[in-house]
């Protein structure tokens, strides 16, 4: 199939302005040679304008006229600078400075001990190592895992927080999914529903009030002590 820009408005432009046979415009254009016999009757495309193929640089003057002198030519597209454009581009790897490189181990070892949810192959495209240097720290056969020690990948200047902090959710969300179609509920949930934390159990208020009728009131002399406060007229009988 072609990889023309537009290819049903460059069948229309070229059934209207040119001689050449069904069969060398669907296979210019990528088409089957029904759509544009379709075209052709005006039953495919009609509200499509056509798009010239010389001048958005897809077919060149000398091929068309090739063609059109010749029904068993099929034309060759040239390669469109805007399909060039348009043409996604693939991310490159991520360079960690040489300063730096030694680090990675280090950052390896905290997301293995810290984020066991995120998987080597998140590891790798973040930190720019390989996954067999992250299996050598899990299984601690690294050359230099005597002096390995877990330290935060944002600390040592390898990721930024807002990249690091996107991961790891990501991660754990992927991984709580995992869990709910396994049948693995979270461990220790933070909330729990009202109806299991404000409701009290039947027999509460009987048991309270057997706690109130068990317990023995104190009196003022228990607290306060015993009074030595005599009255007047008692010291005026003693007299």
């Amino acid at each position: 199939m072609s990889d023309i820009l537009m290819p049903k408005a460059t069948a229309v432009w070229l059934v209207d302005n040119t001689s050449l046979s069904f069969e060398q415009i669907a296979d210019f254009c990528g088409l089957h040679p029904l759509e544009v016999r379709g075209i052709a009757d005006g039953e495919v495309a009609r509200d499509i304008r056509g798009a010239d193929p010389i001048g958005n640089g897809q077919l060149t003057r000398e091929e068309l006229d090739r063609a059109q002198a010749n029904p068993d030519y099929r034309m060759k597209a040239q390669v469109s600078r805007h399909a060039e454009l348009l043409k996604p581009q693939k991310k490159a790897p991520r360079y960690t400075p040489v300063s730096r490189r030694q680090d990675r181990p280090d950052a390896i070892a905290w997301f293995l001990r810290h984020h066991p949810e995120v998987t080597d192959a998140q590891i790798s495209k973040l930190l720019g190592t390989t996954k067999s240097t992250i299996e050598q720290v899990r299984a601690r056969t690294h050359w230099n895992a005597a002096n390995i020690k877990p330290v935060d990948p944002v600390t040592l200047g390898l990721v930024g927080q807002l990249e690091l902090d996107a991961l790891v959710k990501k991660a754990a969300e992927k991984k709580a999914k995992d869990d709910l179609k396994k049948g693995i509920l979270p461990e220790d949930p933070t909330l729990r529903p009202a109806s299991e934390t404000s409701a009290l159990p039947e027999d509460h208020d009987d048991e309270e009030a057997a706690i109130r009728a068990s317990r023995i009131e104190p009196k003022a002399e228990d607290v306060f002590g015993k009074s030595t406060y005599v009255a007047d007229d008692e010291e005026d009988d003693e007299d």
